[in-house]
């Protein structure tokens, strides 16, 4: 478990220290003096002072990061000195800050696309039902998609991610093919490959009121490692990066549809235990894996930080585009406090998630 804890904190601290150095290079190419480059949330273990006067922090929450610009929170320019060297937040025309604000999302979107294109270099998961064009093929077999809860599968065992080794003594590559196999009518011994570890299942298919028809309960998919030329990984990364962030978004719309509809949200959020759950599980499946894994979650920083939440990135662009659109700065005073209730909401929601995520390791 230990082990696990700091492979997903040095996972999030490469992203995060990406996201914050986005911000700071921005913020430093725009001519504005940065004061501190914190890793982690306060309160303060270490820091130590640059010749540029800028403070480089180590923190004890390390569940973030932050880059503290002069005047972004409106002040740095009342004085004389400030305003003749103009090098703060609130001096900068609106696209200067508009490209600062933006720069640490760019950044985690940047860094999912290297990593993507690694992955597609070294090899990386994928589903492979109906081929992959311009590439190669590896390890292909047939993988467990999804899961039915209460279905006989996931009451035998199965679960999300496992390998189907056999289907009463015969090896299946083909999913549609390893489907037939589990029709109904007997029980049908399984033997799952689960990270290495051969795990033997016995599964009978019954009837399911909601489908009315018996079921076994798994969804199943042809997947292999797939790799592809050095020249072309880049744009697959590419490919990839674009696709998957439309998926974010696309989840994030129907988990917001639910929320409104009155429906469970269940494990579709997760706080810092159920993803460092998650990135346990996933190490375990290989380092091809933990490289997805990566990207999704900095993929799923960028949504989160793009959003219009107060406090976060997309928050202070909402701001800014008030501002354009006014022609006159939101008071100072009140952006700070939209600010800072939004900040202290979303630390109440990270506790009120956490203890959700261990309340269910618990049970």
């Amino acid at each position: 478990m230990i082990w696990t804890i700091l492979l997903f904190l040095l996972i999030l601290s490469v992203l995060v220290i990406g996201h914050e150095w986005g911000h700071y290079f921005a913020a430093r190419r725009m001519g504005m003096k940065v004061d501190e480059f914190g890793l982690g949330f306060p309160p303060r273990i270490w820091a130590w002072k640059r010749k540029d006067g800028m403070e480089v922090s180590l923190n004890m929450i390390p569940l973030g990061g932050f880059v503290k610009i002069k005047g972004e929170n409106g002040e740095g320019d009342l004085s004389s000195e400030a305003s003749a060297k103009g090098d703060s937040f609130a001096s900068k025309s609106i696209p200067k800050r508009f490209v600062v604000l933006v720069a640490g999302v760019v950044m985690n979107l940047v860094m999912a696309w290297i990593i993507f294109t690694v992955g597609f270099w070294v090899g990386i998961p994928a589903v492979t039902d109906g081929g992959v064009m311009g590439g190669t093929v590896t390890n292909e077999g047939v993988t467990v998609f999804d899961v039915v809860k209460d279905s006989p599968a996931d009451v035998a065992g199965v679960e999300i991610g496992d390998k189907v080794a056999s289907i009463d003594g015969v090896v299946y590559t083909d999913s549609d093919a390893a489907r037939l196999a589990l029709a109904p009518g007997s029980t049908h011994a399984v033997a799952l490959d689960r990270g290495g570890k051969e795990v033997d299942v016995s599964v009978t298919a019954s009837y399911s009121e909601m489908e009315k028809k018996d079921i076994v309960g798994v969804a199943l998919l042809k997947t292999g490692t797939v790799h592809f030329p050095w020249y072309q990984a880049p744009w697959r990364g590419m490919e990839q990066t674009v696709t998957s962030t439309g998926e974010i978004f696309a989840a994030l719309g129907g988990l917001v549809v639910n929320i409104f509809q009155h429906k469970s949200i269940g494990a579709a959020v997760s706080g810092p235990v159920g993803i460092a759950v998650v990135t346990g599980q996933v190490a375990k499946m290989g380092f091809a894996h933990l490289l997805q894994f990566a990207a999704m979650l900095s993929l799923n920083l960028a949504v989160l930080n793009v959003l219009p939440i107060p406090a976060l990135d997309g928050g202070r662009v909402a701001f800014l585009i008030l501002e354009a659109i006014r022609r006159k700065k939101a008071s100072v005073r009140l952006e700070s406090t939209v600010h800072g209730i939004g900040f202290a909401l979303l630390m109440l929601l990270v506790v009120f998630v956490t203890f959700k995520d261990i309340l269910g390791l618990v049970r």
